[in-house]
C-alpha cells in the first residue's frame, strides 16, 4: 500500500466530512487507506461519518487522547509506505497528494514534506514552512521582533517569510496540519512524542527527522486550512496547552543551554502566555458590554455559486437560516470569475464566496482566493449534505432537522 492517511476528529463532523470529500478526489489514483480517529466526540461524529464514508477506517476512542497519541495509534495500525497526518479542518486540491508522493519517490532522503497552506481568506499561512525554534529564534518570535522584521534572515527565521512561495525548498519544520511522512523515517526517529497533547508535536517530530539526517521539504502545492476549527481558542485551556507545549519542546531539546539564555526564553514564554490570556479576557469583556464595531454587527453577505441542480437545496439553506445572500446559478468558470471580481470591487466589510462542491475543482477555487487574499472568506455549498459551511458556521437545511 502506498499511503495511509490519518485524521484526528474531535466534535467537528461537518468539517471532517468536507475534508474527506476533498481527500477522496486527491486519492483518485493512489492506493491508500484512510483512518479517522475520533477522540471521544460528543456531537454524533462516529455515526454521522460511518454512514457516509464506509470506505474510511473509523476508530472510536473511549477518551480524548490528544493529537499525538491518537495519531500514533493509527500509525501503528497502518500499512502505507507513506503516512499523511492531516487536520480535519483542511481541504486538498485534486492533484496535491499525487504531486507530493511523486516528489518524495524521486528524492529518497526526504523524510517529511509540507505544502502551501492558505487560510479561509486566501492568505498564505506562515506556518507552511518554519525554522527550528532555537532559543534565539524563539526569543525573536515571542518578543515580537520576528513580526517587526519578517524578512530578516536571522530574526525572521521562525516563519521564513523572505522565501518565495512558488519554489520548492528544504525547510526545517513541517506543519502537522499536512505532514507527509516516509515510514522509513518514522521507523528511524520514532513516532510523535505523546508528552505533547495538542501542539508542538509536529515541531518536535520535524526536528528529530532533521537531526537524524533526513530532509524536510516545502512544496508549492496549495491547500486550505481553516486553522483551528477543532479547537476552542478563546479558553484558558487553549492558552495553557499551547504554551505548555513550547516549554516541553524547549526543556526536551535545549535543557543544556546556559542559564543566561534559558531563563530569558522561558520567561518570554510565560509572559507571552499571560499577555494572550489577558487579551482574550479583555476581548470577552468588551463583547459582553456591547463594545463591538459597527461592521461586526452587520450580517455578512453570502455570495453563492451553485449549479442548476443544487439551486433548490441552496435556497432551502438560505431561507431556513435567514442568510443575507446572493444566489448565482452558474455552469462556467469564467462566470464565477466575473461575478467574484464585481463582488470584490464593492469592498464589503464582510463577505463569503460560497462554492458548490460539485461544480468546480478545488484547485481553481484556491487559485482564485489566493489571487485576492483577505478580501473575502470562503464557504462551501454541499448539496448532498444539504448544508453551507464556512470557517465560523455550519448552516443546515430545514429537511436536515425533520
Amino acid at each position: 500500500m502506498k499511503l495511509s492517511v490519518v485524521i484526528v476528529n474531535y466534535n467537528v463532523k461537518y468539517y471532517v466530512e468536507q475534508c474527506l470529500k476533498s481527500l477522496q478526489r486527491s486519492l483518485a489514483t493512489v492506493d491508500a487507506e484512510v483512518f479517522v480517529m475520533d477522540n471521544h466526540s460528543r456531537d454524533g461524529s462516529v455515526d454521522y461519518l460511518a454512514s457516509r464514508f464506509p470506505w474510511v477506517k473509523l476508530v472510536r476512542l473511549n477518551h480524548n487522547l490528544g493529537f499525538a497519541k491518537a495519531n500514533n495509534k493509527a500509525i501503528m495500525m497502518s500499512h502505507g509506505e507513506y503516512v499523511l497526518l492531516l487536520n480535519p479542518d483542511t481541504l486538498l486540491s485534486e492533484t496535491l497528494i499525487p504531486s507530493v508522493l511523486s516528489f518524495m519517490d524521486a528524492h529518497s532522503r526526504v523524510g517529511a514534506s509540507g505544502v502551501w497552506m492558505m487560510d479561509a481568506s486566501g492568505e498564505s499561512a506562515k506556518e507552511s514552512r518554519r525554522g527550528v525554534p532555537t532559543p534565539m529564534t524563539s526569543f525573536y518570535k515571542l518578543s515580537g521582533l520576528c513580526s517587526c522584521f519578517p524578512h530578516h534572515p536571522r530574526i525572521g527565521r521562525y516563519y521564513m517569510c523572505g522565501h518565495s512561495w512558488d519554489q520548492a525548498e528544504q525547510i526545517e519544520i513541517v506543519s502537522g496540519a499536512f505532514c507527509m511522512l516516509r515510514r522509513k523515517a518514522l521507523e528511524d526517529v520514532g513516532l510523535l512524542d505523546e508528552d505533547f497533547f495538542m501542539y508542538g508535536e509536529d515541531i518536535d517530530l520535524s526536528y528529530r527527522i532533521v537531526k537524524a539526517g533526513w530532509e524536510n521539504w516545502y512544496l508549492p502545492c496549495k491547500m486550505l486550512h481553516y486553522k483551528g476549527e477543532s479547537t476552542e481558542k478563546s479558553s484558558f485551556r487553549y492558552v495553557h496547552v499551547f504554551y505548555e507545549a513550547m516549554l516541553i519542546f524547549y526543556r526536551k531539546h535545549y535543557r543544556h543551554f546556559n542559564v543566561l539564555i534559558s531563563i530569558p526564553v522561558q520567561t518570554a514564554i510565560y509572559m507571552k502566555a499571560l499577555h494572550t490570556l489577558i487579551g482574550m479576557q479583555l476581548h470577552k469583556m468588551r463583547k459582553s458590554l456591547g463594545f463591538v464595531s459597527k461592521s461586526s454587527r452587520r450580517d455578512p453577505l453570502y455570495v453563492v455559486f451553485a449549479s442548476a441542480s443544487s439551486r433548490s437545496v441552496c435556497e432551502d439553506v438560505i431561507t431556513f437560516n435567514g442568510l443575507n445572500a446572493e444566489l448565482h446559478v452558474v455552469s462556467q468558470w469564467n462566470e464565477v470569475q466575473n461575478i467574484a471580481s464585481e463582488v470584490l470591487q464593492r469592498h464589503l466589510p464582510q463577505s463569503y464566496m460560497v462554492f458548490d462542491t460539485t461544480l468546480f475543482s478545488y484547485q481553481k477555487i484556491f487559485d482564485l482566493l489566493n489571487s485576492h487574499p483577505r478580501q473575502s472568506l470562503v464557504g462551501w455549498l454541499d448539496p448532498d449534505a444539504r448544508l453551507i459551511i464556512t470557517p465560523k458556521d455550519v448552516f443546515t437545511s430545514e429537511s436536515a432537522h425533520k
